[in-house]
């Protein structure tokens, strides 16, 4: 897919391939197609004359969109592959995810090495916390330069190689595991081809018509088919004029930019996709009021992108227990393990865990059923909390609540409203321990948790149950639940 979409970029590089708005809301192209194959060669060429080859790993903080999309381009252009680093991790955990993956290059965009340097009170609030720059061993810079910035990935003078012949690994994605032991998804040039291929056959991109999304599962398809691509705005009120000035064919939200978008008055064109989160009836219901010609909910992991899919009409029909995601995608096999936990695999399955051996079956840590060969989840067997589509597993920071005077501390999520989730610290003091004191000391750890950020913090004994008198997380979940804990401030 990558190498169609880099031949297709060269075929008629005149025409856009990023949109933008300018004075008065008007729709303007920000980059041609073949301004992004200029650059993805020239970063390509960067990345040579920084020492990184064929069967190198190349770490990208670089935000969403054309850069990060023409840095993939270039590591695939010369056989290496990607580490994708999270900025709003924190930085205890990227350290961890650093010392995993061994970058040989880590390539930034400005705004990412603010949070590592003198702009971090900026990029904080933004939501990005970064290790020193040390910390990030040798770095590049890609777009504009602030002050501070490490050195542009300027283009150097070696001519590129011919282009990778067969498989390979060509990204790494870290998404779970404690802080000293990160987990990462490794995918190959054909798993992620693959994935890719599947929501192109799902959606159908039509040439020459926007879409609205910016993920690279949106990126790539949408470009390789002769679609430009917006990226999403990030703020509601512009998100809502975005999309009425657009008439996009395709819209990617997650659930909670669908809800902010809504409730700003968006109108909706063509087809819309959402995941990264549950999708209710409800939401895909508003969605089609507000002018969707179809709403589509997407059942995807990092492991498997995207598995499943299913339309308002059908979840709203649904009379049954659980949350109905729709049938398995061509090429993908679901199966439920005695556990009741929803096996997957196919094409577009990840090679492997970094570090660990081949394994073509992802186990999803959901909770499923399967209704005349669609999936019904029925909740999540894992710890992790979801909340505004991002993924928390609470192994990754819990160690750093424990500063001095506490006793206990566990990361749970609360239902919420809205049908997302709070993510509630609660934190058991130890006797005779200040509970001001506490709060003072957890400030600092709070400041740094990134994304991670619990919404609120609740001093308080936290359950325990069987002979180990283990913390009991579900029970400390309907703790949480039943109390106003104080905003984490």
């Amino acid at each position: 897919m990558l190498d169609r979409l880099d031949r297709a970029l060269r075929t008629a590089p005149h025409l856009p391939a990023v949109l933008g708005t300018g004075p008065g809301g008007a729709v303007r192209t920000r980059a041609t197609r073949g301004d992004l194959a200029d650059l993805a060669d020239r970063y390509a060429a960067g990345l040579l004359a920084r020492g990184v080859h064929r069967g190198g790993t190349v770490g990208v903080a670089v935000r969403p969109g054309p850069r990060a999309l023409a840095v993939l381009l270039a590591a695939d252009r010369i056989g290496a592959r990607v580490a994708v680093l999270d900025p709003a991790a924190g930085p205890e955990v990227l350290r961890a995810r650093l010392a995993l993956a061994r970058p040989d290059l880590v390539v930034a965009d400005a705004l990412a090495q603010a949070a590592a340097g003198r702009g971090r009170a900026l990029a904080e609030r933004a939501g990005i916390v970064l290790p020193d720059l040390a910390d990030l061993g040798t770095v590049a810079t890609v777009g504009p330069q602030w002050p501070g910035c490490a050195p542009a990935l300027a283009a150097g003078h070696a001519p590129l190689p011919r282009r990778e012949e067969g498989d390979g690994d060509a990204v790494i994605v870290f998404t779970s595991g404690t802080t000293a032991r990160p987990r990462a998804v490794v995918h190959t040039r054909s798993s992620l081809a693959a994935g890719m291929t599947a929501v192109a056959d799902l959606v159908r991109p039509t040439p020459g018509v926007p879409v609205l999304g910016g993920t690279l599962f949106v990126l790539v398809p949408s470009l390789t088919a002769g679609a430009p691509v917006a990226l999403p705005a990030r703020s509601s009120r512009a998100l809502a004029r975005q999309v009425r000035r657009l008439a996009p064919q395709a819209t990617y939200l997650t659930p909670p930019q669908l809800r902010a978008a809504l409730d700003r008055g968006a109108r909706f064109t063509g087809r819309v996709w959402t995941g990264s989160a549950p999708a209710s009836a409800e939401l895909l219901t508003r969605v089609r009021a507000a002018g969707a010609v179809e709403a589509w909910g997407v059942y995807a992991l990092t492991e498997l992108f995207p598995a499943a899919a299913v339309e308002q009409a059908d979840k709203a029909a649904f009379g049954g227990t659980g949350d109905l995601v729709g049938h398995p995608l061509p090429g993908v096999s679901a199966t439920v393990s005695a556990e009741g936990e929803l096996v997957l695999s196919g094409p577009a399955a990840r090679h492997r865990y970094l570090g660990a051996a081949p394994d073509p079956r992802v186990a999803t840590g959901d909770r499923a059923a399967l209704d005349r060969g669609r999936i019904v989840l029925a909740g999540r067997l894992k710890d992790m909390v979801l909340r505004r589509a991002e993924n928390i597993y609470p192994g990754l920071y819990e160690p750093a609540l424990h500063v001095p005077g506490v006793e206990l501390a566990l990361l749970v999520g609360v239902p919420a409203a809205d049908g997302d989730e709070r993510l509630v610290a609660v934190v058991q003091p130890a006797r005779g321990a200040s509970p001001a004191a506490v709060r003072a000391a957890l400030g600092g750890v709070l400041d740094r948790m990134g994304s991670a950020r619990p919404d609120a913090v609740l001093l308080g004994d936290i359950p325990l149950s069987g002979r180990s008198r283990k913390p009991d997380r579900a029970a400390t979940a309907e703790l949480a639940a039943a109390h106003r804990p104080r905003p984490a401030r």
